[in-house]
């Protein structure tokens, strides 16, 4: 051992938060840049997801799972029924809303589905880091028996 390193600091303390944050961030950006062949952002998958995955679901359910506000959904629904990716059968003030993915908004899901399942074997998968395979693993443990709710709870099913 040489005296030079003798005086560096140790490693820093590991924070899950900032771990996790770093990554968030690194899947994002790799998500995003696949995602951008179908004209699709994170943000805009998410909200499409949400609408196939949970039928019947309200404009405040959507805020709730998006983290956003009501109004901001109701303008990203706009632009997906501009798109045409959604229809919202009843969309009139006051009332509640039908909102239901057309058939090319469930033909852009489903490739959407492969373009994550390939970040997911990028950053996850055989040949990633192992500590990022480690993280997989926990989510995947973590959410093992838990079956999806409507709005932001799940609910184990074990």
């Amino acid at each position: 051992m040489t005296t030079e390193n003798a005086d560096r600091p140790g490693p820093p303390v590991t924070s899950p938060s900032i771990v996790l944050l770093t990554l968030a961030r690194r899947i994002e950006t790799e998500l995003a840049a696949a995602l951008a062949p179908l004209d699709l952002t994170v943000s805009r998958l998410g909200l499409l997801g949400h609408i196939a995955g949970v039928p019947g679901v309200s404009f405040s359910e959507l805020a709730r799972m998006s983290g956003t506000t009501v109004q901001s959904v109701h303008t990203a629904v706009k632009a997906l029924v501009a798109a045409g990716l959604v229809r919202d059968s009843t969309a009139r003030a006051g009332s509640a809303s039908t909102i239901e993915p057309t058939p090319e908004g469930a033909r852009l899901l489903e490739a959407a589905t492969g373009v994550v399942s390939r970040v997911d074997d990028l950053l996850f998968g055989p040949e990633a880091d192992p500590i990022q395979r480690q993280i997989a693993d926990a989510v995947h443990a973590a959410f093992a028996g838990v079956r999806p709710a409507r709005g932001s709870d799940a609910r184990r099913t074990s």
